[in-house]
């Protein structure tokens, strides 16, 4: 039997019938565990399956709003309802799935993988049902409404078992960090590739606005329906030929969806944690969410990327409208979004080399803030497209640091954890999925300010151009708003303790665990 053979069949019995590990399996474990390195191969397979997550988040975040308002031709009231509402249940199924995930008992393919496969069929057929307008009116809110409830929970469920194998695939933090930097730049790719899959389809069939009374020259006081405009400038061919290009875009990111479940699944090894085997009797939702909420560190990182978070959110939902409505980039906007993405893309090294030469506090206060700026100097010059490409690629350098840096910084504090609560182990979905919650609910929450903003100030569904109400809404929501957010976010941050110093320390403090674990192990099989 080749060397490691043994230990990387382990327990396969146990698996096969779901059974608990018993300890001759949780030292064999623990062997294969501390001499086993992930391979490029390794680390790719496992960051491709983040695509997934960030190619449908980007589409929904850019597209969504605006496809409810011109494309389904909802009421802002109502599509700000379906938006808050779909992103809070989402939210609140985070910590939930989390619980039943921790609760899982492991198979012969893991605890995480299942769940990552048996709902890829399932969410790829809700998402595309979110970008089909159904030929009906009445209920058509109820519809947009269950399929995006019903997608946010499925993508849960195959998210945050994901995120979670970040612990799985290796004990040493460098592992880690390595993954989680591949993962990072797959993401922003992936999110390049859905900006790009579904703005570069629908960009492919824009319908033509509707003028509106100032458009026309018509007196504020005449009624457009007397104007009479929408069958001379829309023709039912080009409505048709509009919805059918974000049925396509949907149809082609769920083959993407798909075929990113099954590498991770075929090209990602599972490792049991034996801290986590050992553990004899699983805790209650409520006693885990005590013990997760009252870990300091987590909590201040939590609400750190809670403000943080929320501001890219505000930035990402209302750039597709503001660049089409307040800068009259109706035609290039598909292409705007794309350089932020591309400009993430390559700039994701960057950060992950500066956090590493300068620690991931710095990288944070650097990579965050650098963003600030931009969004001051885009809503004080004048329209100029030029300008617009040159902020968009600057405020790219800012998303690649924010998609890094929270799924980097989580490990060290679930580390941190396992040192403060020695007896307690086994909780790590439970910590992804809260911050994943916040994360939703941050979404949630600007997604609705942003749409009921809008309605209050009177925008107007495909409408050439916008009241000035509406442009100064979108103003707000796309800088200052943001930049508060941002500064609030930092000063937290100045609150966690977890510097590179204390990182190193804990890094030992596990090291010497394990290797006393070992020793232990060792002396008890000699007797």
């Amino acid at each position: 039997m080749a060397k490691g053979e043994g230990s990387e069949q382990y327990s396969n019995a146990n698996l096969l019938q779901n059974k608990p590990l018993n300890e001759d399996d949780v030292k064999l474990a623990t062997k294969s565990d501390r001499g086993g390195r992930l391979s490029v191969c390794n680390k790719i397979c496992y960051a491709i399956g983040g695509a997934p997550y960030q190619i449908t988040g980007c589409a929904l975040g850019f597209f969504l709003q605006i496809y409810l308002l011109d494309v389904a031709q909802l009421d802002p009231f109502y599509a700000s309802i379906i938006l808050f509402v779909g992103r809070a249940w989402d939210a609140v199924t985070d910590p939930t799935v989390g619980f039943l995930v921790s609760r899982s008992c492991w198979t012969r393919f893991g605890r995480m993988m299942p769940w990552i496969l048996l709902s890829t069929p399932f969410a790829v057929a809700s998402y595309f049902l979110i970008w089909y307008v159904p030929s009906f009116d009445q209920g058509k809110v109820i519809w947009y409404l269950v399929f995006y409830c019903l997608f946010q929970t499925l993508q849960t469920c195959f998210h945050v078992p994901y995120s979670s194998l970040t612990m799985f695939i290796s004990s040493e933090q460098k592992e880690r960090d390595s993954a989680t930097a591949y993962r990072m730049t797959v993401e922003v790719l992936g999110s390049v590739l859905g900006t790009a899959i579904q703005g570069q389809i629908v960009g492919g069939a824009n319908v033509p606005c509707i003028p509106s009374a100032l458009d026309l020259g018509v007196n504020a006081t005449v009624f457009l329906p007397e104007v009479n405009v929408t069958k001379e400038y829309v023709s039912l061919d080009e409505l048709v030929l509009q919805k059918k290009s974000y049925m396509v875009a949907a149809g082609v990111i769920g083959i993407v969806y798909i075929v990113c479940a099954f590498i991770v699944f075929f090209g990602v090894r599972e490792r049991p944690d034996p801290t986590t085997l050992q553990v004899k009797k699983p805790i209650s939702f409520f006693q885990g969410l005590r013990l997760v909420m009252g870990h300091g560190p987590y909590a201040k990182l939590v609400m750190g990327f809670l403000f943080t978070s929320l501001a890219f959110m505000l930035l990402e939902g209302n750039f597709a409208l503001f660049c089409t409505y307040t800068l009259g980039f109706r035609n290039d906007f598909q292409n705007i979004l794309l350089a932020i993405m591309i400009s993430a893309t390559l700039t994701i090294p960057f950060w992950q080399w500066f956090l590493t030469k300068f620690g991931k506090k710095t990288a944070v206060y650097f990579g965050i803030s650098w963003v600030i700026p931009f969004m001051i100097l885009i809503v004080l010059i004048e329209s100029n497209l030029i300008v617009t490409y040159v902020v968009s690629v600057a405020a790219g350098i800012s998303v690649a640091a924010a998609f890094l840096l929270p799924w980097s910084m989580l490990p060290d504090v679930i580390d941190d954890f396992k040192i403060c609560n020695p007896q307690s182990q086994g909780h790590e979905a439970i910590f992804y999925s809260f911050y994943v919650f916040f994360t939703k609910f941050a979404s949630g929450v600007s997604l609705g300010i942003s749409t009921l903003s809008l309605d209050f100030a009177g925008y107007l569904t495909r409408g050439c151009s916008q009241p000035d109400a509406v442009n100064l809404t979108l103003k707000m929501l796309v800088s200052p708003a943001p930049i508060v957010l941002i500064i609030l976010g930092l000063i937290i941050f100045k609150l966690y303790p977890i510097n590179e110093e204390t990182r190193q320390k804990n890094k030992k403090i596990l090291q010497d665990m394990r290797d006393n674990e070992h020793d232990s192990e060792t002396n008890s099989s000699i007797v």
